[in-house]
């Protein structure tokens, strides 16, 4: 009940979210696009995942399945909370962050242990969340992995 229940409201905030802080360009690419790069490639996996879980590309939001691809986190409501205080640990501050991070505190309060482990592994990877991933898709996920110590 309780992943309905956030699942709803990441719904509901999604679009406002998006219009008031997410003035990025979308890259204006399609999965195809992404699958034509080489296997060992950054936009191969983020294409093979949006395959996978039968996502659409989500304009000016594309790096939030990137940062999936790179961790390699799953998409479940807990997974994303996961994943959200990696990026906190990583440094990354922003509205979506804090909001996923209160829901998960409040609904999740014997995840806790968890949830500071994925904190700490995001503090000891090199800053990568604020990337520019478009520019990056063509090279190896691995060596990416390995160069900003992403585990």
């Amino acid at each position: 009940m309780k992943e309905i229940i956030i699942e709803t409201l990441y719904r509901i905030i999604k679009v406002p979210y998006q219009f008031m802080f997410k003035q990025t360009k979308s890259w204006n690419i399609t999965i195809q696009d992404f699958l034509k790069l080489p296997e060992e490639s950054l936009g191969f996996h983020y294409g093979c995942f949006l395959l996978k879980y039968n996502f659409n590309i989500q304009a000016s939001l594309e790096e939030h399945d990137v940062f999936h691809v790179l961790t390699n986190t799953g998409i479940t409501v807990k997974d994303e909370i996961d994943m959200q205080f990696y990026l906190l640990g990583n440094g990354k501050r922003s509205l979506f962050v804090f909001i996923v991070i209160s829901t998960g505190l409040l609904f999740y309060p014997f995840e806790y242990k968890s949830f500071i482990r994925n904190y700490k592994k995001g503090k000891q990877a090199h800053r990568f969340y604020d990337l520019e991933f478009y520019k990056i898709l063509s090279i190896p996920i691995q060596h990416i992995q390995q160069t900003f110590n992403i585990k």
